[in-house]
């Protein structure tokens, strides 16, 4: 009796047990759905105080307030070294929206000329070239710190009166996952970029003055990205023309040039940000004990002149046990090319015709598919590396720049 009252006992306690579960369980869905049917806190309007001053600042909210792409989560001054006493300059962190589309949070600067009237200056959002995966290296932190080395392209368009607004892109964060090469995600920022500079009180920015997308190398290939989605996800913006340099377009004949020579580290950053962005790629699984260390290295360690140093010469055969070129990157790579949409307005696009890093190849070739489209472009090349692209392409990206803003129309050179 005692044996089977004890197995009694327990039949019962288990099916109490059984029971509590599953209310608990119907509570929790329940809850869910309430909460899915209530709106989240609107971002809305810009905070009234600063953010934190720490490293905090760059961690998004979780969960993400609601909002539309461009409200400001939070903002804080920012020291601008390299353009001490000009200008006034914040960080921001901003609702924006990652490769498919989902909503997520990127930071950025912005950096308004003290001798500019921001409620009339033309606003460049400006995309900055690769900065490497550290959260270190994240842009508004190398312009907080006077390390940007995109300087002088920057200081001739505060000089001449712009208003620069530049994203860090997705994922850097304490703990960084960036979606480097990633154009979807980079253009939508790029666009975002410019709606958070007029949504911040502070900057005084008007929301109908002319806008232009500009950028090198992985700036480039945003810039022409934000110019392609902006027709449809960036209506509100006035875009009137985007400048475009060193851009890597066809990811594949980009990678072709890279294995094995002194830009294999941008190829190797290339597979992690596409890799964070897209987790069917596995990249893991295809690393042999130097790739994971390498890949760590890339994520967490890696500025641009690591990059660049650390990994020159460098063969991807090193670091797999098997290629990692399979149909879940092919099709990254492919939602990821340049020159499936038209853009809108004029385009300057230019390349060194000696571009080691960058294939010249294939920007030769974005830009008569561009002209093929029917887009306004100017093409320029020069005979010159793709470092040295960075500033020859300068006084030609300024001109263009004014041009556009004096109003005096565009000189496009398509065949």
């Amino acid at each position: 009796m005692r044996s089977l009252f004890t197995h009694s006992s327990q039949k019962a306690a288990r099916r109490k047990s059984r029971l509590s579960a599953l209310a608990t369980v119907l509570m929790v869905a329940a809850s869910a759905v309430a909460l899915a049917a209530t709106p989240s806190a609107a971002a809305g309007p810009a905070p009234a105080d600063p953010g934190p001053n720490d490293d905090s600042f760059y961690t998004p909210p979780s969960p993400l307030p609601a909002g539309a792409p461009g409200d400001v989560i939070r903002w804080r001054p920012s020291p601008a070294p390299q353009f001490t006493g000009t200008v006034n300059s914040w960080q921001v962190m901003y609702l924006s929206a990652d490769e498919d589309g989902a909503p997520n949070a990127v930071t950025g600067t912005i950096l308004v000329p003290k001798t500019a009237n921001p409620a009339t200056a033309p606003i460049v959002s400006f995309a900055s070239g690769t900065h490497g995966g550290a959260f270190r290296c994240a842009p508004s932190s190398m312009l907080a710190v006077g390390a940007g080395y995109e300087r002088p392209a920057i200081a001739d368009m505060l000089k001449a009166g712009y208003a620069v607004v530049m994203t860090d892109y997705a994922g850097y964060h304490v703990k960084p996952k960036t979606t480097y090469i990633t154009g979807l995600s980079e253009g939508r920022a790029v666009i975002d970029m410019v709606r958070a500079g007029q949504k911040l009180p502070a900057a005084k920015l008007s929301t109908t003055a002319p806008v232009f997308f500009r950028g090198y190398s992985q700036g480039g290939g945003a810039a022409l990205w934000a110019g392609q989605l902006q027709p449809e996800y960036g209506q509100d913006v006035k875009l009137a023309g985007v400048v475009a340099g060193g851009v890597p377009g066809d990811l594949v004949q980009v990678t072709l040039k890279l294995d094995g020579s002194r830009g294999f580290g941008f190829l190797l950053y290339a597979l992690v940000g596409l890799n964070n962005a897209y987790p069917e790629i596995n990249l893991a699984s295809y690393l042999n004990d130097a790739g994971r260390a390498a890949v760590a290295d890339v994520e967490n360690e890696a500025c641009t002149l690591e990059l660049v140093v650390k990994y020159k010469n460098k063969a991807l055969s090193e670091f797999t046990t098997d290629t990692p070129v399979q149909e879940a990157l092919l099709a990254a790579v492919a939602k990821n090319k340049l020159g499936t949409m038209p853009v809108k307005v004029p385009v300057l696009q230019y390349h060194g015709s000696n571009d080691d890093i960058v294939a010249f190849g294939q920007a030769d070739t974005l830009h008569k598919t561009y002209c093929r489209a029917g887009v306004n472009l100017t093409w320029k090349t020069y005979p010159t590396d793709h470092i040295t692209g960075i500033f020859d392409g300068n006084a030609d990206a300024m001109t263009f720049l004014k041009d556009r803003v004096a109003g005096t129309p565009a000189t496009p050179n398509c065949p």
